[in-house]
């Protein structure tokens, strides 16, 4: 079924249906004046599904595993859902012999072409060689490598998809984006993190499938971010959190990694009562807090 519209609610009573591009933005009730947040593009209750139905996450890794697997749980420590993001391993391996075997070509070729021309010439392409080299390897081995979607199923049977999250380029510079879809392929939002943020500060943009942007992800303190960048995370003690909020800065959530011997996470967006960031969402950003920035 597709989204109606974002739904709006005022306190005093009057109700609004916007366009999906006002979402995340702050507006104002037209009868009371008062500060109105749009949410995300809004379904009939009755379609919600119950895996997502709750504003507290608990996401336990599966360790000693080469895929990233983990255990969602309710509050309780109910389990309800299960996801997968596979590594392919032996793939990944080939990909990248096939990357070192182009470079070794490569290497033939040019030193050919270096004997062949002018010193002046053959230095200039020894300096280019500084490029060319190292850039057909990470060329082959990152176009050869498979993209690695996630799959949230309801399960661990692992019969029932419900939600992905689908890995949108196989090699990326500046920025990398995933796309949030159902389990029938509607596409549900954007998430997108810009690598150049990471020297300071972790920021992944939540955005609509049209591209506007409705909630971010921050790491939690500026401080503990440039520590973490020079002492790493300290056997644990620095661990990295996030901060979920609108683009203005207001806070609807958090992500945090909780001090255990076994990886585990915790999605907390009570913050967020009137549910305006589509839980779907929600745990989609969370999982790929985890598995997105390797930690």
């Amino acid at each position: 079924m597709a989204p109606s519209g974002i739904i709006v609610a005022c306190p005093c009573g009057e109700v609004y249906e916007l366009r999906p591009e006002y979402a995340g933005r702050l507006l104002a009730c037209a009868a009371c004046d008062r500060p109105l947040r749009a949410g995300t593009p809004t379904r009939p209750a009755g379609d919600v599904d119950l895996g997502f139905d709750r504003d507290v996450f608990l996401l336990r890794e599966r360790l000693l595993s080469i895929s990233s697997k983990y255990e969602v749980q309710a509050a309780d420590g109910a389990p309800i859902l299960y996801v997968e993001r596979p590594t392919f391993l032996l793939r990944a391996v080939l990909a990248y012999a096939a990357g070192t075997l182009a470079s070794m070509v490569m290497i033939v070729w040019l030193s050919t072409l270096v004997r062949s021309v002018g010193e002046e010439i053959g230095g200039l392409l020894i300096i280019g060689a500084l490029v060319l080299v190292p850039g057909t390897f990470v060329v082959v081995s990152t176009s050869l490598r498979p993209r690695r979607h996630v799959t949230v199923y309801r399960n661990e049977s692992r019969a029932e998809i419900v939600l992905r999250v689908l890995q949108d380029q196989r090699f990326a510079v500046l920025t990398r984006t995933y796309t949030v879809v159902t389990a029938a392929g509607e596409a549900l939002a954007r998430l997108r993190k810009r690598y150049i943020h990471n020297v300071i500060r972790k920021r992944w943009y939540v955005e609509t499938p049209a591209g506007t942007v409705f909630a971010l992800a921050i790491e939690d303190s500026i401080v503990l971010s440039l520590l973490r960048r020079v002492l790493g995370s300290l056997f644990g003690l620095l661990r990295t959190n996030f901060v979920l909020t609108y683009p203005d800065g207001t806070v609807l959530g958090e992500f945090n990694r909780k001090f255990t011997i076994l990886d585990r996470y915790v999605l907390d967006l009570t913050g967020d009562p009137q549910r305006h960031l589509d839980r779907r969402i929600a745990l989609a950003l969370g999982i790929m807090l985890d598995t997105g920035e390797r930690r």
